[in-house]
C-alpha cells in the first residue's frame, strides 16, 4: 500500500459518510446519534447499521489527533476596528454560534483566530500545510484589494461572510441589504413619513456602501423624493458618530422627519446628537437602525432596528464550505447567498404629526 493510501485509510469515518451510506441527510443522522427528533424506527435502524458497518466513532469519543484532521478555521479580521470591535462582539458571537452549531452537525471542529491590522497575505500564507480543511473569513472591514488577496492566496476552500461584492468571483454569505433597507423605509412610510433622510458612514465597510445604494433604490420604489441635505456621512464608532452628527446637524439647513441609519451604533450616536440639540426622538425625529445590537433595546428610547439573521448566516457559511470541501471539482462555480431579516419595532419611531 502506498503512503498516500495509508494516510487515507487512517482518516476517521465522518458523519456525512454515515448519512450517505444510510441514505439520509447529515442532519437526520445527527439527530439519530443524539437521540433527538421525531425519526422513524426504520430510519434509526438504517443509520445505526451504517454506523456499525463503517465503524463510525462520534467525535466526542475520538482522540485529539483524529479531531485535528477535520477542522474549519474562522478568521476574524479587524482592518481598522471601526466596526469589528467591542461594540459588535455580540454580533460576531452570533456568527460564531451559527458556525459552531453547523460545524458540529457536519463533524467538524471550529477554530477561531482573531487578527488585528495584520497583512492578509501573511495570515493566508500561515495556512499552508496546516490542519484546517476550509476557511471562513469575516469580510466586514476587508477592501476590494483585501478580498482579491483572499481569492488569490487562500490555500483552502474559502467563504467570506458579512460582506458582498457583485463583481468579484468569490463565495459570499451576507444579509440582503436591499431588502432590509426597503423594510425599514416601508415601515417609516406606513407611519406617515415622506421626508426620510439617511445617516451612513465613510468608514471603509462594503455593507455601508450597499445600504446607501439600497436606501436610494428603496426610496425610488416607495415613491419617496430624497433630499441630499438630509443625507449624512459619519464615522461608524459611537463617539465619532455623535461628534460628527452634531457638527453636521448644526450646519444643516433643515431636518428630515425620520432617518434610516446604516447601523445601530451610528443611530445611537445620531440620537445623542439630536438630544443635545434639544430635539426629541420620536417626538421631533423618528429613527430606524440596523443590526439589532443588545444596546439598541435598552437605549432611551429603545431603537427600532433591523434584526439580521446572524446565526443563520454563520450556519450557511459552514454548509457552503462543507460542499466546497466535499466537491471533487476544485474549479466549482462560486456561490453568493443573501439572507433577509426582520424589523424590530420599538419606541424610536412614532407617527407623523399633522
Amino acid at each position: 500500500m502506498s503512503q498516500a493510501m495509508d494516510i487515507e485509510a487512517k482518516k476517521p469515518t465522518t458523519l456525512r459518510q454515515v448519512a450517505k451510506h444510510a441514505g439520509v441527510s447529515a442532519a437526520t443522522a445527527s439527530l439519530v446519534l443524539n437521540g433527538k427528533g421525531d425519526i422513524s424506527d426504520a430510519t434509526r435502524d438504517r443509520v445505526m447499521q451504517a454506523v456499525e458497518e463503517l465503524n463510525y466513532t462520534p467525535r466526542s469519543s475520538r482522540p485529539r489527533a483524529a479531531e485535528s484532521t477535520n477542522t474549519i478555521r474562522f478568521l476574524k479580521v479587524a482592518r481598522h476596528g471601526q466596526t469589528v470591535n467591542r461594540d459588535h462582539n455580540h454580533f460576531i458571537s452570533d456568527y460564531i454560534d451559527g458556525m459552531s452549531y453547523e460545524a458540529l452537525r457536519r463533524d467538524y471542529a471550529l477554530q477561531v483566530v482573531s487578527a488585528e491590522q495584520q497583512p492578509l497575505d501573511g495570515l493566508l500564507a500561515e495556512l499552508e500545510g496546516t490542519e484546517p480543511r476550509g476557511l471562513v473569513v469575516l469580510g466586514t472591514e476587508l477592501s476590494v484589494e483585501d478580498i482579491e488577496t483572499v481569492i488569490a492566496r487562500a490555500p483552502l476552500p474559502t467563504v467570506l461572510i458579512d460582506t458582498y461584492h457583485p463583481f468579484l468571483k468569490a463565495n459570499f454569505v451576507d444579509m440582503d441589504n436591499d431588502q432590509l433597507v426597503y423594510t425599514a423605509l416601508a415601515h417609516l412610510v406606513s407611519r406617515g413619513f415622506r421626508r426620510i433622510g439617511y445617516v451612513g458612514s465613510h468608514s471603509d465597510v462594503m455593507n455601508f456602501r450597499l445600504r446607501e445604494t439600497g436606501f436610494r433604490r428603496a426610496a425610488a420604489a416607495l415613491g419617496i423624493e430624497t433630499d441630499p441635505a438630509h443625507e449624512l456621512s459619519v464615522v461608524a464608532t459611537l463617539d465619532g458618530a455623535y461628534r460628527e452628527s452634531l457638527d453636521l446637524l448644526r450646519g444643516a439647513p433643515s431636518l428630515a422627519e425620520a432617518y434610516f441609519c446604516a447601523n445601530d451604533i451610528i443611530a445611537l450616536g445620531f440620537m445623542r446628537a439630536l438630544r443635545e440639540m434639544g430635539l426629541s426622538v420620536p417626538g421631533d425625529v423618528s429613527i430606524v437602525g440596523f443590526d439589532n445590537l443588545p444596546m439598541a433595546g435598552v437605549f432611551d428610547p429603545p431603537l427600532t432596528t433591523i434584526d439580521v439573521p446572524k446565526t443563520r448566516i454563520g450556519a450557511m457559511a459552514i454548509r457552503l464550505l462543507d460542499d466546497l470541501i466535499a466537491g471533487e471539482d476544485s474549479a466549482q462555480p462560486t456561490v453568493k447567498v443573501l439572507m433577509t431579516g426582520e424589523l424590530v419595532s420599538r419606541d424610536s419611531v412614532g407617527d407623523k404629526k399633522d
